[in-house]
């Protein structure tokens, strides 16, 4: 059984690895955007359709972050690959996929259940 330490540390790794390569692509769309032209008043649909894609992906990249550092603020208390909703501990598979998260798949979806009907 792997320790709760050496748990902690490696996710604590693989949190920075990952803010690491989130900076990066939110920097290489930076530059994607100094490079469009400047709107103009007849501007293409083109460059307004790449304009407003590279915007969508640049707040889905913000909050990929703001989640990558609640996990790490989470794994520097020693609780990574714990579900901070119930305590269970998170699938690793899950951990595989989405090391940001501080929730297990049932916790998650209790969450998302949850948003959907508060929204109705």
């Amino acid at each position: 059984m792997e320790s709760t330490v050496v748990r902690n540390a490696t996710g604590i790794a693989r949190l920075e690895l990952e803010r690491q390569e989130t900076l990066e692509k939110l920097e290489h769309l930076r530059l994607d955007l100094l490079n469009l032209a400047e709107p103009t008043a007849d501007e293409t649909d083109v460059d307004a359709y790449e304009r407003e894609k590279i915007l969508g992906l640049v707040q889905s990249l913000r909050r990929k972050l703001e989640s990558l550092d609640r996990a790490m603020e989470w794994a520097q208390k020693g609780n990574y690959g714990i579900c901070e909703n119930c305590g269970e501990r998170i699938d690793p598979a899950r951990l595989e996929i989405l090391p940001q998260t501080t929730l297990c798949l049932r916790c998650q979806r209790d969450l998302e259940r949850r948003n959907r009907q508060e929204r109705f």
